[in-house]
């Protein structure tokens, strides 16, 4: 399971002094323990869902390095970046563009969306296949206009 490579990895970061890793371990498996108590009972999640949490642990650190950059705040914007270097390990490899759209394009096809009433219906069936591989902003604008 992924939560385990994830200890087992913080184990390593701990023994070699690596201090970006342990950081950044430490706050993955702080999330996944959240996500995990979140809601009525404790559970434990499955990789999938960890890779989302993961995934929102890197979006958030991408902003973050953005919002420190723009701020003049370069050794800040610098830390964030290192952090985020080390989750994308975790995840899946990143859709390109044409994958995107090539996605996409089957789920019109699926749905038999036209026009942008059919956005959430698109949505709905590209959402489970790119989760932690695309941002949902970037496929949101892929279907856009492609329904456009």
């Amino acid at each position: 399971m992924l939560k385990e490579k994830l200890e087992a990895d913080l184990t390593s970061a701990l023994k070699a002094h690596d201090e970006v890793r342990k950081r950044t371990l430490r706050m993955a498996l702080a999330a996944v323990t959240n996500e995990e108590k979140a809601g009525k009972a404790v559970r434990t999640l499955s990789d999938d869902e960890v890779v989302k949490v993961l995934a929102r642990e890197a979006k958030k650190r991408r902003e973050a390095a953005e919002a420190f950059a723009q701020g003049g705040r370069e050794e800040q914007a610098r830390a964030e970046r290192e952090e985020g270097a080390v989750l994308e390990e975790y995840l899946p490899k990143p859709l390109s563009d044409d994958e995107i759209a090539a996605l996409v394009k089957d789920a019109i096809a699926e749905s038999g969306a036209a026009g942008p009433r059919g956005i959430g219906a698109v949505m709905k069936i590209v959402n489970p296949k790119v989760v932690g591989r695309a941002d949902g902003g970037k496929v949101a604008a892929e279907v856009r206009r492609q329904l456009a």
